[in-house]
């Protein structure tokens, strides 16, 4: 059934060619009239519509922009009033049609964005991406001013990664704001931002971003190709660009790496990566990824290099725990007694004593628990959520224990199994521990330590499978790229960072003088 639906995915991602829609677009005519009476029937006579008729020399014109996606400020003082003051400057007899629209765009509006256009679709498009359209009676052609000016959420510090040393600010839902954060960053001139249009019918903007000479051609061009075959009526979310952009479908690791930070971003585009910005999200993404990327964090090479070493090391431990502390304790209590040491398994019967549920039982429980007191946290209200959390983890614990359906033990494995998992950078790798976290814990109940080690196996095979826009997975782990382990488990000392990742195969591959 896996094949089926795999072989189904892949033939549809292959597919370049766009459906059109089968809905009729009228062309530009040469009467005023007929192109706005059309406009309107298009948009089905939208109340947010502005049409704001004007008369320069004899000539009649028209404004067209939706209320609220534009900057009133300046079409009112840089648009309307520009082209009103011509009045006494523009003859009808002296100055033709053409040389009018060429006046209006290289002498009246003072607005760095116009550019002329000649079909139906392109004037819908900009005003409904908030730019505004000047028309002129007995033209075909027609200019559009960019005038986007709707309200936003200002720069504000990432919520999903908050670090103690670093910059405080993030990205937001305005695409080109965004960009700005990465200009800011990263003056390159060789910096690229390839614009593309996703969605059938909500055509927003996409942005592909690398620096050309350091990322791989075919890195580039792959994500390109793959980010054309985006065929969907619309696309809110850069989460439905990361499963369509994605290798494998069925695996439960993230194969993209979605952050707010911009200072992440434009580390990984120094070391050859490529950045994907959607608009109306503040998660962009970066492609490649590898294994090791999901336990590291900006912090990491913004303190001294011990210290930076030290704390990837506690989350590699803490990775660990997470995914086999549960099923560790239930394969020992329940098919292993001998391996534990006498004291503490006389101290764990001791615990157990009058538990109704077999520790597999037990474990489902508290983890189910503690996984629906984790999401209830998350979708209430943040000074309510933090407070469910802590004391429904406490009442529950407590009254469970008190009421003998579970052992203090186990409590104390299902609560430090949930502290680790927070200590994982990527939310969404976190996530993939917490769904294996249940597949270890139900094998270790039937097969005890022989069911952990095969599905360990299983999950190593996956894993030296799993491709990332074309690159390994558990690279420099396997392939091998041993001058790359001094940025994996540890973070060395800065010095030693004269080139970049080998494993990415970059056109420049020195990012400092010195060498090694």
């Amino acid at each position: 059934m896996f094949g089926f639906f795999r072989r189904r995915y892949y033939t549809e991602r292959k597919q370049t060619t766009v459906e059109k829609t089968e809905n009729f677009t009228p062309n530009l005519v040469l009467d005023l009239d007929t192109n706005i009476k059309n406009i309107t029937k298009m948009l089905d006579a939208p109340n947010d519509l502005v049409i704001r008729r004007l008369s320069v020399g004899g000539y009649q014109m028209a404004l067209l922009f939706f209320d609220g996606l534009i900057d009133k400020d300046l079409v009112n003082n840089f648009i309307i009033k520009n082209i009103q003051s011509q009045k006494d400057h523009i003859n009808e007899e002296e100055v033709d049609k053409k040389s009018l629209l060429e006046k209006l765009q290289n002498e009246t509006l003072s607005i760095s964005e116009v550019v002329t256009v000649t079909t139906l679709d392109d004037l819908t498009l900009a005003i409904l991406s908030g730019d505004t359209a000047l028309m002129i009676d007995g033209l075909e052609e027609l200019l559009i001013i960019g005038s986007k000016g709707w309200a936003s959420r200002g720069v504000e510090e990432p919520i999903t990664e908050a670090v103690v040393r670093g910059p405080r600010d993030g990205f937001t839902e305005n695409i080109r704001t965004n960009t700005v954060h990465i200009r800011r960053r990263v003056r390159d001139p060789n910096l690229r931002f390839e614009l593309f249009k996703v969605g059938r019918r909500s055509k927003k903007d996409l942005i592909v971003s690398y620096i050309d000479g350091i990322a791989h051609p075919q890195i580039v061009e792959e994500i390109k190709r793959r980010v054309k075959t985006i065929d969907m009526d619309d696309v809110p979310e850069s989460g439905y660009v990361e499963q369509w952009l994605e290798d494998d479908f069925m695996s439960p690791f993230p194969q993209l790496l979605n952050t707010e930070r911009p200072d992440k971003v434009s580390a990984g585009l120094m070391e050859g990566k490529v950045a994907i910005f959607l608009d109306g999200t503040p998660f962009v993404l970066l492609a490649p990824l590898t294994f090791g990327e999901n336990l590291q964090s900006p912090e990491d090479y913004y303190e001294r290099w011990y210290i930076g070493s030290l704390i990837r090391i506690l989350r590699y431990f803490c990775a660990f725990v997470a995914l086999f502390l549960p099923s560790l304790y239930v394969a020992l209590v329940s098919f292993h007694p001998g391996m534990i040491p006498s004291k503490l398994a006389f101290s764990i019967s001791s615990t157990r004593e009058g538990v109704p549920f077999p520790s597999l039982i037990e474990a489902l429980f508290m983890e189910l628990t503690m996984e629906i007191l984790r999401e209830a946290g998350v979708r209430l209200p943040k000074p309510i959520g933090q407070t469910v959390g802590i004391v429904g983890g406490l009442v529950i614990g407590e009254a469970a224990v008190s009421a003998g359906i579970v052992s203090p033990i186990m409590v104390i494995v299902v609560a430090v199994t949930a502290i680790a998992t927070f200590v994982i950078p990527s939310y969404s790798f976190a996530i993939s521990i917490r769904m294996l976290r249940f597949v270890f814990l139900i094998v270790a109940g039937i097969f005890g330590f022989y069911g952990i080690i095969l599905v360990y196996i299983m999950v190593n095979i996956h894993l030296a499978n799993l491709k990332s826009v074309g690159v390994p997975y558990t690279v420099p782990f396997a392939p091998s790229f041993y001058k790359d382990w001094k940025d994996l488990v540890i973070r060395a000392p800065l010095t030693f960072f004269s080139k970049r990742p080998t494993y990415m195969e970059t056109v420049d591959k020195k990012r400092m003088k010195r060498e090694e």
